[in-house]
Protein backbone atom coordinates (compact mmCIF):
# COMPACT_ATOMS: atom_id res chain seq x y z
CA UNK A 1 0.00 0.00 0.00
CA UNK A 2 2.81 2.38 0.93
CA UNK A 3 4.70 1.50 -2.27
CA UNK A 4 1.61 2.21 -4.40
CA UNK A 5 1.32 5.68 -2.88
CA UNK A 6 4.97 6.33 -3.66
CA UNK A 7 4.45 5.17 -7.24
CA UNK A 8 1.47 7.52 -7.60
CA UNK A 9 3.53 10.45 -6.34
CA UNK A 10 6.40 9.61 -8.70
CA UNK A 11 4.01 9.35 -11.65
CA UNK A 12 2.39 12.62 -10.72
CA UNK A 13 5.81 14.30 -10.44
CA UNK A 14 6.84 13.00 -13.89
CA UNK A 15 3.58 14.27 -15.42
CA UNK A 16 4.16 17.65 -13.79
CA UNK A 17 7.71 17.83 -15.16
CA UNK A 18 6.58 16.88 -18.67
CA UNK A 19 3.77 19.38 -18.42
CA UNK A 20 6.19 22.14 -17.42
CA UNK A 21 8.46 21.35 -20.36
CA UNK A 22 5.60 22.09 -22.74
CA UNK A 23 5.09 25.68 -21.52
CA UNK A 24 6.07 28.19 -24.24
CA UNK A 25 8.96 30.49 -23.36
CA UNK A 26 7.98 34.14 -23.08
CA UNK A 27 9.84 37.17 -21.76
CA UNK A 28 8.65 40.05 -19.60
CA UNK A 29 9.76 43.27 -21.26
CA UNK A 30 10.76 46.31 -19.23
CA UNK A 31 10.68 49.95 -20.29
CA UNK A 32 14.08 51.38 -21.22
CA UNK A 33 12.91 54.95 -21.77
CA UNK A 34 14.75 57.68 -19.84
CA UNK A 35 13.90 61.37 -19.67
CA UNK A 36 16.39 64.28 -19.60
CA UNK A 37 17.29 65.62 -16.18
CA UNK A 38 15.99 69.13 -16.94
CA UNK A 39 13.88 70.91 -19.50
CA UNK A 40 15.91 72.77 -22.09
CA UNK A 41 16.07 76.47 -21.33
CA UNK A 42 14.60 76.13 -17.82
CA UNK A 43 16.28 75.95 -14.44
CA UNK A 44 15.91 72.99 -12.13
CA UNK A 45 13.11 73.36 -9.60
CA UNK A 46 11.70 70.52 -7.54
CA UNK A 47 8.38 72.31 -6.97
CA UNK A 48 6.40 71.82 -10.14
CA UNK A 49 3.25 73.79 -10.91
CA UNK A 50 1.70 70.37 -11.63
CA UNK A 51 1.43 69.84 -7.86
CA UNK A 52 -0.55 73.04 -7.30
CA UNK A 53 -4.28 72.56 -6.68
CA UNK A 54 -6.48 74.06 -9.34
CA UNK A 55 -8.27 76.32 -6.84
CA UNK A 56 -4.89 77.87 -6.01
CA UNK A 57 -3.83 78.06 -9.64
CA UNK A 58 -6.95 79.75 -11.09
CA UNK A 59 -7.64 82.95 -9.16
CA UNK A 60 -10.70 84.12 -11.10
CA UNK A 61 -13.70 83.47 -8.81
CA UNK A 62 -16.13 83.11 -11.71
CA UNK A 63 -13.90 80.46 -13.28
CA UNK A 64 -13.61 78.63 -9.96
CA UNK A 65 -17.40 78.39 -9.71
CA UNK A 66 -17.61 76.95 -13.23
CA UNK A 67 -14.92 74.34 -12.59
CA UNK A 68 -16.55 73.34 -9.29
CA UNK A 69 -19.87 72.82 -11.05
CA UNK A 70 -18.25 70.85 -13.88
CA UNK A 71 -16.56 68.45 -11.45
CA UNK A 72 -19.97 67.65 -9.93
CA UNK A 73 -22.30 67.71 -12.95
CA UNK A 74 -20.22 66.85 -16.02
CA UNK A 75 -21.90 63.86 -17.67
CA UNK A 76 -18.76 62.26 -19.10
CA UNK A 77 -17.09 62.38 -15.69
CA UNK A 78 -20.12 60.83 -14.00
CA UNK A 79 -20.20 58.06 -16.62
CA UNK A 80 -16.55 57.29 -15.93
CA UNK A 81 -17.19 57.24 -12.18
CA UNK A 82 -19.53 54.28 -12.70
CA UNK A 83 -16.74 52.45 -14.54
CA UNK A 84 -14.54 53.10 -11.50
CA UNK A 85 -17.24 51.60 -9.27
CA UNK A 86 -17.46 48.54 -11.54
CA UNK A 87 -13.69 48.06 -11.32
CA UNK A 88 -13.96 48.24 -7.53
CA UNK A 89 -16.63 45.54 -7.56
CA UNK A 90 -14.31 43.34 -9.63
CA UNK A 91 -11.82 43.35 -6.71
CA UNK A 92 -14.48 41.93 -4.42
CA UNK A 93 -15.38 39.28 -6.99
CA UNK A 94 -11.74 38.22 -7.45
CA UNK A 95 -11.19 38.11 -3.69
CA UNK A 96 -14.15 35.79 -3.28
CA UNK A 97 -12.75 33.32 -5.82
CA UNK A 98 -9.87 32.15 -3.63
CA UNK A 99 -11.86 31.98 -0.40
CA UNK A 100 -13.88 28.86 0.53
CA UNK A 101 -17.52 28.96 -0.51
CA UNK A 102 -20.14 27.64 1.91
CA UNK A 103 -23.80 27.21 1.07
CA UNK A 104 -26.92 25.83 2.68
CA UNK A 105 -29.18 23.45 0.80
CA UNK A 106 -32.48 21.76 1.49
CA UNK A 107 -34.71 19.57 -0.62
CA UNK A 108 -37.51 17.08 -0.82
CA UNK A 109 -38.33 14.53 -3.50
CA UNK A 110 -40.76 11.72 -4.26
CA UNK A 111 -39.85 8.46 -5.98
CA UNK A 112 -42.03 5.58 -7.20
CA UNK A 113 -40.38 2.62 -8.95
CA UNK A 114 -42.05 -0.22 -10.78
CA UNK A 115 -42.65 -3.37 -8.77
CA UNK A 116 -41.34 -5.60 -11.54
CA UNK A 117 -37.96 -3.88 -11.65
CA UNK A 118 -34.82 -4.77 -9.77
CA UNK A 119 -35.15 -1.76 -7.41
CA UNK A 120 -38.87 -2.38 -7.02
CA UNK A 121 -38.34 -6.08 -6.17
CA UNK A 122 -35.67 -5.21 -3.60
CA UNK A 123 -37.85 -2.58 -1.91
CA UNK A 124 -40.82 -4.98 -1.90
CA UNK A 125 -38.89 -7.55 0.10
CA UNK A 126 -36.85 -5.21 2.31
CA UNK A 127 -38.08 -3.72 5.55
CA UNK A 128 -36.93 -0.31 6.75
CA UNK A 129 -37.25 -1.57 10.30
CA UNK A 130 -38.78 -4.71 11.76
CA UNK A 131 -42.35 -5.01 10.54
CA UNK A 132 -42.03 -1.65 8.74
CA UNK A 133 -41.94 -1.89 4.96
CA UNK A 134 -40.66 0.63 2.45
CA UNK A 135 -43.18 3.45 2.05
CA UNK A 136 -44.73 3.65 -1.38
CA UNK A 137 -44.19 6.07 -2.98
CA UNK A 138 -40.83 6.71 -1.31
CA UNK A 139 -40.28 10.29 -0.08
CA UNK A 140 -36.92 11.83 0.78
CA UNK A 141 -36.01 14.94 2.78
CA UNK A 142 -32.58 16.50 3.28
CA UNK A 143 -30.77 19.61 4.40
CA UNK A 144 -27.16 20.49 5.09
CA UNK A 145 -24.10 22.63 4.49
CA UNK A 146 -21.97 22.32 1.36
CA UNK A 147 -18.51 23.77 0.84
CA UNK A 148 -15.94 23.94 -1.93
CA UNK A 149 -12.48 25.50 -2.03
CA UNK A 150 -9.90 25.74 -4.80
CA UNK A 151 -6.46 25.64 -3.20
CA UNK A 152 -4.48 28.52 -4.70
CA UNK A 153 -1.17 26.63 -4.80
CA UNK A 154 0.25 28.56 -7.78
CA UNK A 155 -1.12 31.97 -6.63
CA UNK A 156 -3.30 32.15 -9.72
CA UNK A 157 -6.34 33.47 -7.86
CA UNK A 158 -4.36 35.83 -5.64
CA UNK A 159 -2.55 37.27 -8.65
CA UNK A 160 -5.89 37.69 -10.40
CA UNK A 161 -7.10 39.66 -7.38
CA UNK A 162 -3.97 41.87 -7.56
CA UNK A 163 -4.69 42.43 -11.25
CA UNK A 164 -8.19 43.60 -10.34
CA UNK A 165 -6.74 45.98 -7.73
CA UNK A 166 -4.30 47.49 -10.23
CA UNK A 167 -6.97 47.81 -12.88
CA UNK A 168 -9.16 49.59 -10.34
CA UNK A 169 -6.32 51.96 -9.50
CA UNK A 170 -5.77 52.49 -13.24
CA UNK A 171 -9.41 53.48 -13.70
CA UNK A 172 -8.99 55.92 -10.80
CA UNK A 173 -6.05 57.49 -12.62
CA UNK A 174 -8.10 57.51 -15.81
CA UNK A 175 -10.75 59.45 -13.92
CA UNK A 176 -8.09 61.87 -12.65
CA UNK A 177 -6.83 62.38 -16.19
CA UNK A 178 -10.36 63.19 -17.32
CA UNK A 179 -10.60 65.70 -14.46
CA UNK A 180 -7.34 67.29 -15.63
CA UNK A 181 -8.66 67.63 -19.17
CA UNK A 182 -12.05 68.87 -17.96
CA UNK A 183 -10.52 71.59 -15.78
CA UNK A 184 -8.29 72.71 -18.65
CA UNK A 185 -11.14 72.65 -21.16
CA UNK A 186 -13.43 74.76 -18.95
CA UNK A 187 -10.61 77.26 -18.32
CA UNK A 188 -9.68 77.41 -22.02
CA UNK A 189 -13.29 78.01 -23.05
CA UNK A 190 -13.69 80.65 -20.34
CA UNK A 191 -10.75 82.69 -21.62
CA UNK A 192 -11.83 82.17 -25.22
CA UNK A 193 -15.18 83.68 -24.20
CA UNK A 194 -13.51 86.66 -22.52
CA UNK A 195 -11.29 87.20 -25.58
CA UNK A 196 -14.33 87.14 -27.88
CA UNK A 197 -16.07 89.72 -25.70
CA UNK A 198 -12.94 91.92 -25.72
CA UNK A 199 -12.84 91.57 -29.51
CA UNK A 200 -16.53 92.56 -29.70
CA UNK A 201 -15.88 95.70 -27.67
CA UNK A 202 -12.95 96.55 -29.94
CA UNK A 203 -15.16 96.14 -33.00
CA UNK A 204 -17.87 98.36 -31.50
CA UNK A 205 -15.33 101.05 -30.62
CA UNK A 206 -13.85 100.85 -34.11
CA UNK A 207 -17.31 101.21 -35.69
CA UNK A 208 -17.90 104.38 -33.68
CA UNK A 209 -14.59 105.77 -34.97
CA UNK A 210 -15.54 104.85 -38.51
CA UNK A 211 -18.99 106.43 -38.16
CA UNK A 212 -17.35 109.67 -37.05
CA UNK A 213 -15.02 109.45 -40.03
CA UNK A 214 -18.03 108.85 -42.29
CA UNK A 215 -19.71 112.02 -40.99
CA UNK A 216 -16.57 114.01 -41.75
CA UNK A 217 -16.40 112.59 -45.29
CA UNK A 218 -20.07 113.42 -45.83
CA UNK A 219 -19.42 117.02 -44.74
CA UNK A 220 -16.41 117.22 -47.03
CA UNK A 221 -18.50 115.90 -49.90
CA UNK A 222 -21.14 118.58 -49.25
CA UNK A 223 -18.41 121.19 -49.48
CA UNK A 224 -17.15 119.58 -52.69
CA UNK A 225 -13.83 118.63 -51.13
CA UNK A 226 -14.26 114.91 -51.84
CA UNK A 227 -16.44 112.65 -53.98
CA UNK A 228 -19.49 110.44 -53.51
CA UNK A 229 -17.18 107.47 -54.08
CA UNK A 230 -15.34 108.23 -50.83
CA UNK A 231 -18.65 108.45 -48.96
CA UNK A 232 -19.79 105.05 -50.29
CA UNK A 233 -16.46 103.36 -49.46
CA UNK A 234 -16.64 104.62 -45.87
CA UNK A 235 -20.27 103.45 -45.63
CA UNK A 236 -19.30 100.02 -46.96
CA UNK A 237 -16.49 99.73 -44.38
CA UNK A 238 -18.90 100.54 -41.55
CA UNK A 239 -21.44 98.01 -42.81
CA UNK A 240 -18.76 95.34 -43.20
CA UNK A 241 -17.69 95.71 -39.58
CA UNK A 242 -21.32 95.87 -38.38
CA UNK A 243 -21.96 92.49 -40.04
CA UNK A 244 -18.86 91.09 -38.31
CA UNK A 245 -20.46 92.06 -34.98
CA UNK A 246 -23.17 89.44 -35.53
CA UNK A 247 -20.56 86.75 -36.28
CA UNK A 248 -18.80 87.56 -33.01
CA UNK A 249 -22.07 87.47 -31.08
CA UNK A 250 -22.80 84.00 -32.48
CA UNK A 251 -19.34 82.79 -31.48
CA UNK A 252 -19.95 84.13 -27.97
CA UNK A 253 -23.25 82.24 -27.71
CA UNK A 254 -21.66 78.99 -28.93
CA UNK A 255 -18.72 79.36 -26.54
CA UNK A 256 -21.08 80.03 -23.63
CA UNK A 257 -23.07 76.93 -24.52
CA UNK A 258 -19.90 74.87 -24.79
CA UNK A 259 -19.09 75.84 -21.21
CA UNK A 260 -22.66 75.10 -20.12
CA UNK A 261 -22.39 71.64 -21.71
CA UNK A 262 -19.14 70.95 -19.84
CA UNK A 263 -20.78 72.13 -16.62
CA UNK A 264 -23.71 69.80 -17.29
CA UNK A 265 -26.51 72.36 -17.53
CA UNK A 266 -28.80 73.92 -20.11
CA UNK A 267 -27.69 77.04 -22.06
CA UNK A 268 -27.56 80.18 -19.94
CA UNK A 269 -25.51 83.33 -19.45
CA UNK A 270 -21.95 82.77 -18.27
CA UNK A 271 -20.87 85.19 -15.56
CA UNK A 272 -17.44 86.63 -16.36
CA UNK A 273 -15.35 89.76 -16.14
CA UNK A 274 -13.73 90.74 -19.44
CA UNK A 275 -12.66 94.25 -18.43
CA UNK A 276 -9.06 95.09 -19.22
CA UNK A 277 -8.39 91.63 -20.68
CA UNK A 278 -5.62 92.91 -22.90
CA UNK A 279 -3.60 93.95 -19.81
CA UNK A 280 -4.08 90.62 -18.01
CA UNK A 281 -0.65 89.13 -17.37
CA UNK A 282 -0.11 85.37 -17.89
CA UNK A 283 0.68 83.47 -14.70
CA UNK A 284 4.33 82.66 -14.03
CA UNK A 285 4.93 78.96 -13.42
CA UNK A 286 7.57 76.67 -11.98
CA UNK A 287 8.42 73.80 -14.34
CA UNK A 288 9.96 71.29 -11.97
CA UNK A 289 11.86 68.29 -13.32
CA UNK A 290 10.89 65.94 -16.17
CA UNK A 291 10.96 63.01 -13.74
CA UNK A 292 8.08 64.61 -11.82
CA UNK A 293 5.82 63.90 -14.79
CA UNK A 294 5.85 60.23 -13.73
CA UNK A 295 4.30 61.26 -10.40
CA UNK A 296 2.04 64.11 -11.51
CA UNK A 297 0.52 62.94 -14.80
CA UNK A 298 -2.48 60.63 -14.23
CA UNK A 299 -2.25 59.20 -17.77
CA UNK A 300 1.34 58.07 -17.10
CA UNK A 301 0.36 56.50 -13.77
CA UNK A 302 -2.59 54.80 -15.46
CA UNK A 303 -0.31 53.34 -18.15
CA UNK A 304 2.15 52.19 -15.49
CA UNK A 305 -0.55 50.42 -13.45
CA UNK A 306 -1.93 48.73 -16.57
CA UNK A 307 1.60 47.54 -17.35
CA UNK A 308 2.03 46.08 -13.86
CA UNK A 309 -1.34 44.35 -14.17
CA UNK A 310 -0.26 42.85 -17.51
CA UNK A 311 2.86 41.37 -15.88
CA UNK A 312 0.69 39.63 -13.29
CA UNK A 313 -1.68 38.43 -15.99
CA UNK A 314 1.23 36.48 -17.49
CA UNK A 315 1.61 34.64 -14.17
CA UNK A 316 -2.13 34.01 -14.06
CA UNK A 317 -2.07 32.58 -17.58
CA UNK A 318 0.99 30.44 -16.78
CA UNK A 319 -0.73 28.90 -13.76
CA UNK A 320 -3.29 27.33 -16.11
CA UNK A 321 -0.60 24.82 -17.17
CA UNK A 322 -0.32 23.47 -13.63
CA UNK A 323 -2.71 21.23 -11.69
CA UNK A 324 -5.70 22.76 -9.98
CA UNK A 325 -6.32 21.43 -6.46
CA UNK A 326 -9.73 21.55 -4.87
CA UNK A 327 -11.58 20.41 -1.79
CA UNK A 328 -15.29 19.69 -1.56
CA UNK A 329 -17.14 18.82 1.63
CA UNK A 330 -20.67 18.56 2.91
CA UNK A 331 -22.56 17.66 6.08
CA UNK A 332 -26.29 17.33 6.72
CA UNK A 333 -29.25 15.07 7.36
CA UNK A 334 -31.31 12.96 4.99
CA UNK A 335 -34.29 10.66 5.70
CA UNK A 336 -37.36 9.28 3.95
CA UNK A 337 -39.62 10.58 6.71
CA UNK A 338 -39.38 14.01 8.43
CA UNK A 339 -39.70 12.41 11.86
CA UNK A 340 -36.40 10.57 11.27
CA UNK A 341 -34.64 13.61 9.74
CA UNK A 342 -32.67 14.58 12.85
CA UNK A 343 -31.92 11.03 14.00
CA UNK A 344 -28.22 10.78 14.75
CA UNK A 345 -26.21 9.00 13.50
CA UNK A 346 -28.77 7.13 11.38
CA UNK A 347 -29.76 10.14 9.23
CA UNK A 348 -26.44 11.98 9.41
CA UNK A 349 -24.46 12.21 6.19
CA UNK A 350 -21.14 13.84 5.36
CA UNK A 351 -18.51 13.72 2.64
CA UNK A 352 -15.13 15.17 1.73
CA UNK A 353 -13.46 15.01 -1.65
CA UNK A 354 -10.03 16.17 -2.75
CA UNK A 355 -9.30 16.53 -6.46
CA UNK A 356 -6.46 17.54 -8.75
CA UNK A 357 -7.04 18.41 -12.40
CA UNK A 358 -4.24 19.06 -14.85
CA UNK A 359 -4.38 19.60 -18.63
CA UNK A 360 -2.37 16.97 -20.52
CA UNK A 361 -3.34 17.10 -24.20
CA UNK A 362 -4.86 19.70 -26.53
CA UNK A 363 -3.59 22.66 -24.57
CA UNK A 364 -3.71 25.04 -27.53
CA UNK A 365 -6.21 27.37 -25.89
CA UNK A 366 -4.05 27.65 -22.75
CA UNK A 367 -0.91 28.28 -24.82
CA UNK A 368 -2.71 30.92 -26.88
CA UNK A 369 -3.93 32.67 -23.75
CA UNK A 370 -0.40 32.61 -22.29
CA UNK A 371 1.16 34.04 -25.46
CA UNK A 372 -1.57 36.66 -25.70
CA UNK A 373 -0.86 37.77 -22.13
CA UNK A 374 2.83 38.10 -23.02
CA UNK A 375 2.08 40.08 -26.20
CA UNK A 376 -0.29 42.34 -24.24
CA UNK A 377 2.45 43.06 -21.72
CA UNK A 378 4.90 44.02 -24.47
CA UNK A 379 2.24 46.17 -26.12
CA UNK A 380 1.62 48.03 -22.84
CA UNK A 381 5.36 48.69 -22.46
CA UNK A 382 5.30 50.53 -25.77
CA UNK A 383 2.07 52.32 -24.81
CA UNK A 384 3.63 53.39 -21.52
CA UNK A 385 6.72 54.73 -23.30
CA UNK A 386 4.51 56.49 -25.85
CA UNK A 387 2.52 58.14 -23.03
CA UNK A 388 5.69 59.36 -21.32
CA UNK A 389 7.11 60.71 -24.59
CA UNK A 390 3.84 62.46 -25.37
CA UNK A 391 3.76 64.07 -21.92
CA UNK A 392 7.36 65.29 -22.16
CA UNK A 393 6.81 66.63 -25.69
CA UNK A 394 3.68 68.52 -24.61
CA UNK A 395 5.63 70.28 -21.85
CA UNK A 396 8.53 71.16 -24.17
CA UNK A 397 6.15 72.54 -26.81
CA UNK A 398 4.32 74.71 -24.28
CA UNK A 399 7.61 75.95 -22.79
CA UNK A 400 8.78 77.01 -26.24
CA UNK A 401 5.46 78.75 -26.83
CA UNK A 402 5.82 80.94 -23.74
CA UNK A 403 8.79 82.93 -25.09
CA UNK A 404 7.50 83.05 -28.66
CA UNK A 405 4.11 84.38 -27.63
CA UNK A 406 5.68 86.93 -25.30
CA UNK A 407 7.89 88.28 -28.10
CA UNK A 408 4.96 88.22 -30.51
CA UNK A 409 2.74 90.15 -28.09
CA UNK A 410 5.37 92.86 -27.57
CA UNK A 411 5.77 93.40 -31.33
CA UNK A 412 2.00 93.38 -31.97
CA UNK A 413 1.49 95.86 -29.14
CA UNK A 414 4.05 98.18 -30.75
CA UNK A 415 2.28 97.66 -34.08
CA UNK A 416 -1.08 98.68 -32.58
CA UNK A 417 0.47 101.81 -31.05
CA UNK A 418 2.02 102.77 -34.38
CA UNK A 419 -1.19 102.17 -36.34
CA UNK A 420 -3.30 104.15 -33.86
CA UNK A 421 -0.94 107.05 -34.43
CA UNK A 422 -1.15 106.43 -38.17
CA UNK A 423 -4.92 106.84 -38.09
CA UNK A 424 -4.58 110.31 -36.60
CA UNK A 425 -1.94 111.23 -39.15
CA UNK A 426 -3.97 109.85 -42.07
CA UNK A 427 -7.04 111.81 -40.94
CA UNK A 428 -5.05 115.03 -40.78
CA UNK A 429 -3.53 114.44 -44.20
CA UNK A 430 -6.95 113.63 -45.66
CA UNK A 431 -8.46 116.84 -44.25
CA UNK A 432 -5.62 118.84 -45.75
CA UNK A 433 -6.04 117.01 -49.10
CA UNK A 434 -2.54 115.52 -48.88
CA UNK A 435 -3.86 111.89 -48.70
CA UNK A 436 -6.82 110.23 -50.35
CA UNK A 437 -9.66 108.41 -48.59
CA UNK A 438 -8.23 104.94 -49.40
CA UNK A 439 -5.18 105.63 -47.25
CA UNK A 440 -7.47 106.51 -44.34
CA UNK A 441 -9.59 103.39 -44.88
CA UNK A 442 -6.62 101.05 -45.17
CA UNK A 443 -5.00 102.56 -42.09
CA UNK A 444 -8.20 102.06 -40.07
CA UNK A 445 -8.55 98.51 -41.37
CA UNK A 446 -4.94 97.65 -40.50
CA UNK A 447 -5.33 99.13 -37.03
CA UNK A 448 -8.47 97.08 -36.38
CA UNK A 449 -6.82 93.86 -37.56
CA UNK A 450 -3.77 94.60 -35.42
CA UNK A 451 -5.93 95.13 -32.31
CA UNK A 452 -7.79 91.89 -32.97
CA UNK A 453 -4.49 90.06 -33.47
CA UNK A 454 -3.25 91.53 -30.18
CA UNK A 455 -6.31 90.17 -28.36
CA UNK A 456 -5.82 86.78 -30.06
CA UNK A 457 -2.18 86.69 -28.96
CA UNK A 458 -3.11 87.55 -25.36
CA UNK A 459 -5.74 84.79 -25.45
CA UNK A 460 -3.13 82.32 -26.75
CA UNK A 461 -0.84 83.32 -23.88
CA UNK A 462 -3.58 82.54 -21.35
CA UNK A 463 -4.36 79.23 -23.04
CA UNK A 464 -0.64 78.43 -23.14
CA UNK A 465 -0.44 78.79 -19.36
CA UNK A 466 -3.48 76.51 -18.91
CA UNK A 467 -2.14 73.88 -21.31
CA UNK A 468 1.29 73.94 -19.67
CA UNK A 469 -0.37 73.46 -16.27
CA UNK A 470 -2.26 70.48 -17.71
CA UNK A 471 0.88 69.10 -19.39
CA UNK A 472 2.73 69.20 -16.06
CA UNK A 473 -0.04 67.09 -14.52
CA UNK A 474 -1.98 69.82 -12.78
CA UNK A 475 -5.74 70.10 -12.37
CA UNK A 476 -6.81 66.72 -10.92
CA UNK A 477 -5.67 67.19 -7.32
Amino acid sequence: MKQSKINILIAFGLILMLNSCGIPKVTVQESKLTLPENYKGSTADKNSAGKVKWKDFFEDKNLQVLIDSALVNNKELNILMQKVNMAQNEIQARKGEYLPSVGFGAGADLDKVGEFTRNGAVEKNLNIREDEKFPEPLTNYKFGLYSSWELDVWKKLRNAKKVAVMEYMATQEGKNYLVTNLVAEVANSYYELIALEAELKTMEQNIEVQKNALKIVQLLKESARTTQLAVKRFEAEVQKNQSEIFNLKQEIVETENKINFLVGRTPQKIVRNSDNFINTQPKLMSMGLPSELLENRPDIKQAQLELEAAKLNIKVAKANFYPQFGLKAGIGYEAFNPKYLLSTPESLLYNMVGEAIMPLVNRNAIKAEYKTASAKQIQLVYEYEQTVLKAYTEVVNQLSKIDNLQNSFKLKNDQVTALNESIEIANQLFLSARADYMEVLLTQRDALEARRDLIETRKNQMLNVINLYKALGGGWN
